[in-house]
């Protein structure tokens, strides 16, 4: 399954001195009890912005391990121990936000985003990384699918469940 993303044309900035350019492909993961009970965190950079675990690709690797390795760097949750990420064969392409297209190569307006689930056994305390998140909470998959600020992420909660 595929959705689309609204194109839009917006000349992006350079990106900070010294910092590598993100790939445009990324992974959400969608955290989740037996109960379907759903894991948001709150980004640190925009109040209110709700959503899954997200995170770029790194060179050299698969979208699987991408998505255990952002599981674990914004969670704390170490997917291996919870029988690993589940590819749910789902991937939004999206027009990257404005304010965010100076971390990619010049003119770049679009990414690639493969949905993972990653099944814990309760609503476990995340660790969060107080850079990337400063909140969380558990809601059951119809209101988390509400209450996350991205179409993308939405979509992939109400195709997992």
């Amino acid at each position: 399954m595929e959705a689309s993303a609204q194109h839009t044309s917006v000349v992006s900035s350079p990106a900070p001195a010294g910092k590598a350019l993100k790939i445009p492909r990324s992974v959400l993961v969608i955290i989740h009890t037996p109960a379907k009970d759903v894991l948001l965190i709150e980004r640190a950079d925009v109040a209110g912005f709700w959503q899954s675990v997200t995170g770029s690709q790194e060179p050299g690797e698969t979208f699987a391990e991408t998505a255990a390795r952002e599981a674990l760097e914004e969670t704390g949750f170490d997917a291996a121990t919870f029988g690993g990420v589940r590819d749910l064969h789902f991937e939004n392409v999206y027009c990257i936000y404005p304010r965010w297209r100076h971390r990619y190569p010049e003119g770049t307006k679009h990414n690639q985003e493969r949905c993972f689930a990653l099944c814990v056994p309760d609503r476990l305390a995340p660790i969060l990384a107080p850079r990337e998140h400063v909140a969380y909470e558990w809601l059951p998959a119809e209101a988390a699918a509400k209450r996350v600020f991205s179409w993308s992420n939405a979509a992939a909660i109400r195709a997992w469940r």
